[in-house]
């Protein structure tokens, strides 16, 4: 049986972050804990008025090879793994004069900021914590008897449960305190692989990403999920429920789609395609005609925008039922006009970096690839056909192509003056999504003539291009790279229609 309340007698602390270990040391101190610290923690508590002792001192050996080793030592470590109802383990502590350590409080060195700045290779390596590290696992692994601290975030919490249990812990503090320990140190290590990984290319998957958000729901009710993340880093929710596993897989289409545009745009999304989209000098333009494209499907989607959301655009957003709205910045008068639907998520989008890689779960296993980066410009699109578009009509090709690249496969794009006329997405055959854009198109009263087409891969046979110039389609741009390319342009010279190739395929499952 585990005693459930130990009191703290002796502590060791050698910490980087010192904010927040005052109130700690004042603490100990009163409760009459002796205290072992290490260099400028130790100077640190000296300066709050509090005796403590110096590691050296318990140790016999000063901090050596430029402060590489401090704590490493049998006096140290041993008051820490001893099993305090292991009769043979205290009689060695006596043996050897060593004493026992029932708190310890380490943080580690910034690894992760060190490696993220631009410092040089001896210095992010200088900052891989040895001692700490090692104090961390000893204290954890014997967490029936010694408590550990691994991180300033624990700092408020170990007050807390000291000053309810008097200056002890119970067994269900320590063994809560050890996983969190090894949750800090397991991190710690993954990404130094990481940092290492990036050259050597060792077959070994490792992701550690720490705070989680609770998610109102997974992708059904009936299903629960959390995000993984520092959510707050990319976004402040400024209004609305709580954020729901789709309203987020919709949020990171939003958000990757907006990106590839300079010019005032917005963007509505449902089931992570574009429904609506447009580009136009100001934002309420932009936002008419992005609705105009399917004002049925716009209905509960999230919508996104690349400009600072102002009064007038949101009366008219305002008057559409929507889950989640997305922008840099607002007004205070567009906040207080959408804020008036009491459960409409509002995100104010901050400067954030999107990660590299993507992963997902798979089988019994997870994959990774590169994220699809790749955006193609007027340099990229090689003219295949005897017409070359014109200005605008390349103008049209990089919009539409760039919708496509976001649109789930099999996908086929319509675009006519910067504005997304209908898309065809989903499907397992590249002619049913063009028929079902070219259906979708006349539902909502658009004309197709002058308009441009974008695919995400080739077209295996003609069939497509075919369709497209009878519905009016004047331009068109795909990857190209079918055995059957030369019968596509074939058709295309024969009746006027421009195709442009990229090279650059954009599946998306």
């Amino acid at each position: 049986m585990l005693d459930d309340n130990k009191k703290i007698k002796s502590a060791l602390l050698s910490v980087f972050y010192k904010d927040g270990l005052d109130e700690i040391v004042q603490y100990l101190s009163s409760k009459g804990v002796k205290i072992y610290s290490t260099g400028g923690t130790l100077s640190f508590i000296e300066q709050l008025g509090v005796s403590a002792h110096s590691v050296e001192t318990l140790t016999g050996y000063p901090s050596i090879l430029g402060g590489r080793v401090k704590t490493l030592h049998p006096k140290v470590f041993g008051g820490i793994l001893a099993r305090r109802d292991n009769p043979d383990d205290i009689r060695q502590l006596e043996q050897y004069e060593i004493p026992e350590v029932d708190l310890v409080v380490v943080d580690l060195y910034p690894f992760e900021e060190t490696a993220a700045s631009n410092a040089s290779e001896a210095e992010v390596i200088e900052k891989i914590d040895i001692g700490g590290i090692s104090l961390i696992r000893a204290a954890a692994k014997n967490c029936r008897d010694v408590a550990i601290v691994a991180s300033r975030r624990q700092y408020a919490e170990l007050l807390s449960v000291l000053r309810k249990n008097d200056g002890g812990t119970t067994a269900a503090d320590r063994r809560r305190l050890a996983a969190q320990a090894f949750d800090v140190s397991s991190h710690y290590d993954s990404a130094i692989f990481s940092y290492f990984n990036r050259s050597e290319r060792i077959p070994s998957f490792k992701q550690s990403v720490q705070g989680a958000m609770p998610l109102r729901y997974g992708e059904n009710p009936h299903q629960k999920a959390t995000f993984y993340g520092s959510f707050g880093d990319m976004f402040e929710q400024l209004h609305g429920k709580e954020i729901s596993y789709n309203n987020l897989l919709d949020i990171d289409a939003a958000v990757r789609l907006i990106r590839e545009f300079d010019e005032p745009t917005f963007a509505i999304l449902k089931h992570n395609n574009a429904c609506g989209a447009a580009s136009r000098p100001t934002l309420l333009q932009a936002w008419t005609a992005a609705l105009a494209g399917d004002p049925v499907s716009a209905f509960g989607g999230v919508l996104a925008c690349n400009r600072e959301l102002d009064k007038a655009t949101a009366e008219e957003v305002n008057k559409l039922f929507c889950e989640v709205v997305i922008a840099p910045a607002y007004s205070a008068d567009s906040l207080t006009i959408l804020k008036q639907k009491k459960n409409r998520i509002i995100l104010a989008a901050k400067t954030f970096e999107l990660p590299a890689a993507q992963s997902r779960t798979l089988l019994n296993g997870v994959a990774a690839q590169d994220q699809d980066t790749a955006v193609e410009t007027e340099k990229d699109m090689t003219p295949a056909t005897d017409k070359k578009p014109d200005a605008e009509q390349v103008k049209d090709l990089i919009f539409a192509n760039k919708l496509v690249k976001h649109s789930k496969s099999n996908a086929i794009v319509l675009a006519k003056d910067r504005q997304l006329i209908a898309g065809g997405v989903g499907q397992t055959s590249r002619v049913d999504a063009l028929r079902q854009a070219i259906e979708k198109a006349a539902t909502f009263g658009f004309s197709l003539q002058g308009a441009v087409m974008a695919s995400d891969a080739f077209f295996p046979f003609p069939d497509c291009v075919e369709i497209a110039h009878k519905a009016g389609i004047v331009a068109v741009v795909q990857p190209g790279g079918s055995v059957n390319d030369q019968k596509s342009i074939d058709y295309c010279n024969a009746n006027g229609v421009a195709m442009v190739t990229t090279g650059v395929r954009h599946f998306k499952h």
